[in-house]
């Protein structure tokens, strides 16, 4: 089996060149799949992960380093209105968008038991890089959504495994490039559907509300934790899209809500990749 994993955020290495990244990731991937029932599967899958994270970076990004404070504008919107999503009361009559952003994400970490820092140090990081993605007239959704489509051409891939914010990019890049057919797009942490803040903003835009699989695509299953913060709604991308096959969401693990490493080393992950197995 081929496979092509797309990573999700927080993976920007400075000072690698792409192909580098790439090889480091797919050991990390590797390493975290034969942890779970994969384990068989991945001692003969010729897996690569696409590289894309140097295209959604805000200059003077610093990879681990990402601080609410140095939110753009934009990123700051879309916390906001997935704060909405997540249910923040009203502070005032004004609704959620009144609220500081600090203390609003100290609501959402009091209420899910988090550490606040924890909270905001994943916010930062993640709004951070979608921002930069979605951002309308940047060249860096061009460039990310090339550089995933162009190792799935060139790898050729039965399967195409994609976390968090990679769920957005190799969704766009299977639509793009439509010649190369998948048998299996599986999206772990997927923030694809979530209202407001990325769903309407997707390329191709959603029909009447409603987005589909892509075309060259056989079959697509959604794995996500009931914890992700941004795997938003639940089952949402089932509801979502057309063409799903099958919208799981379960306890992957009890704290680290959003981690690659959890998703790739679950049941749930190791046990579809199993089923789809392609002689």
């Amino acid at each position: 089996m081929r496979i092509v994993g797309v990573h999700g955020v927080g993976n920007y290495q400075p000072g690698r060149s792409a192909k580098d990244a790439s090889a480091r990731l797919t050991g990390i991937w590797r390493r975290h799949l034969a942890r779970g029932p994969g384990a068989a599967l991945m001692a003969t899958a010729d897996l690569t992960v696409a590289y894309y994270a140097d295209h959604v970076q805000d200059e003077g990004a610093q990879g681990e380093d990402a601080d609410l404070d140095d939110l753009p504008g934009d990123a700051e919107d879309l916390v906001r209105l997935w704060l909405g999503e997540l249910g923040l009361p009203d502070e005032d009559d004004q609704g959620p968008g009144t609220w500081p952003v600090r203390q609003a994400l100290g609501w959402l970490a009091a209420r899910r038991r988090l550490s606040p820092q924890l909270v905001e140090r994943f916010v930062a990081r993640f709004f951070g890089e979608v921002a930069a993605y979605l951002r309308s007239g940047s060249p860096a959704r061009d460039d990310a959504r090339n550089a995933v489509a162009e190792v799935i051409a060139r790898e050729r891939p039965h399967v195409v495994v994609a976390h968090s914010l990679g769920s957005v990019v190799a969704y766009e890049a299977l639509w793009a490039r439509p010649e190369h057919e998948v048998d299996l797009f599986l999206t772990l942490g997927s923030p694809l559907a979530l209202p407001h803040a990325v769903f309407p903003r997707l390329a191709p835009a959603p029909t009447d509300d409603v987005g589909a699989r892509p075309p060259s695509v056989r079959r697509w299953v959604n794995i996500a934790d009931l914890g992700d913060l941004v795997a938003l709604p639940v089952r949402g991308v089932s509801r979502y899209f057309h063409g799903v096959d099958a919208d799981t969401h379960e306890t992957i693990h009890a704290f680290d809500f959003h981690l690659a490493a959890n998703y790739l080393a679950s049941a749930a992950v190791g046990e579809t990749l199993t089923r789809w197995d392609t002689p």
